[in-house]
């Protein structure tokens, strides 16, 4: 099983042309409301992928928390431990141009109340993973990797957006997943300023003895662990849009290795899961099934 402790929001998706300047109005081509949360998005993900998920964060009591969960109930995700607070449902407002390039705004909103106490110790330690991101309290974060290391479950903590991370932490992780802005930003904060790329992987794996993996969009993905450079090219596509690839990515590459795969079968399992969720707009919405992404595979 998969325990995934992080957000849960509801996604505003404009579609337009081009992204507006400061100060400009456009008009946009369409819009919808779907659900989204990178914590629910990577859930779902896996979920469909194949794993047993159990997801653990908050929302509002407002009309927005049915449908930010609606998609995870309808797949299948353990929910009984999610926590209603006064806060309102997070919010993402998610702009996306012809390009399929986006920009986003979320409010927190319920998700600054999600707390590691919710995850109880009988739900963690029958976990084989634990997924985290980082739109949740990070205190909250660092807690459950703490408490995973005691009990010998693997985490994977999705960097995602950068923030600060303490060294005790990366000892205590298994799985450090972070784009190339997130990788500069983490370089920044403990030294590393000097590498970048394979060098910088490199080193996050034997410094803090976990595997690091440094996704690089349309050009793949490159990781490290135990001396060994493993890297997979992206699954070759027409983008419609991109908002949610990065999410599937690391829910199929935690789903992948819950069924037993190796790193380099996960992780093109997780690079065929975000090619495919590309070629689809929205968030979850876009998600693709274990079958499709087995089906992606065999034509490679």
């Amino acid at each position: 099983m998969i325990v995934v402790f992080g957000s849960i929001n509801i996604d505003q998706v404009y579609q337009m042309q081009s992204l507006p300047a400061p100060g400009e109005t456009i008009l946009g081509d369409q819009y919808m409301q779907v659900p989204g949360g990178k914590g629910a998005n990577q859930a779902l993900a896996a979920r469909r992928a194949g794993a047993d998920v159990t997801m653990i964060g908050a929302v509002g009591d407002d009309v927005n928390a049915g449908a930010a969960v609606s998609l995870m109930v309808e797949g299948g995700v353990e929910l009984s431990s999610l926590k209603k607070t006064i806060r309102p449902t997070g919010c993402a407002s998610i702009w996306v141009d012809q390009n399929a390039e986006n920009s986003i705004v979320v409010v927190s909103g319920a998700n600054n109340d999600a707390t590691a106490d919710q995850v109880s110790d009988d739900v963690l330690e029958s976990a084989a993973y634990l997924l985290l991101q980082m739109e949740v309290p990070s205190s909250e974060n660092w807690t459950l990797i703490s408490r995973a290391k005691k009990v010998g479950v693997k985490s994977i903590l999705n960097l995602a957006p950068a923030g600060l991370i303490p060294e005790s932490v990366l000892h205590d992780l298994d799985y450090l997943v972070v784009n190339e802005g997130e990788a500069a930003a983490i370089a920044r904060q403990h030294g590393l300023d000097t590498l970048s790329g394979d060098e910088l992987v490199i080193e996050l794996a034997s410094r803090y003895d976990l595997c690091a993996i440094l996704t690089l969009g349309a050009r793949g993905v490159v990781a490290a662990e135990e001396g060994w450079l493993t890297r997979v090219p992206a699954m070759k596509i027409t983008p419609v849009d991109t908002t949610a690839a990065g999410d599937c990515f690391i829910g199929v590459f935690a789903a992948a290795l819950s069924d037993g795969k190796n790193l380099h079968d996960a992780l093109q399992a997780a690079t065929a899961g975000a090619g495919l969720t590309c070629s689809v707009a929205g968030a979850q919405s876009s998600l693709p099934t274990k079958e499709k992404i087995e089906k992606a595979l065999k034509e490679l």
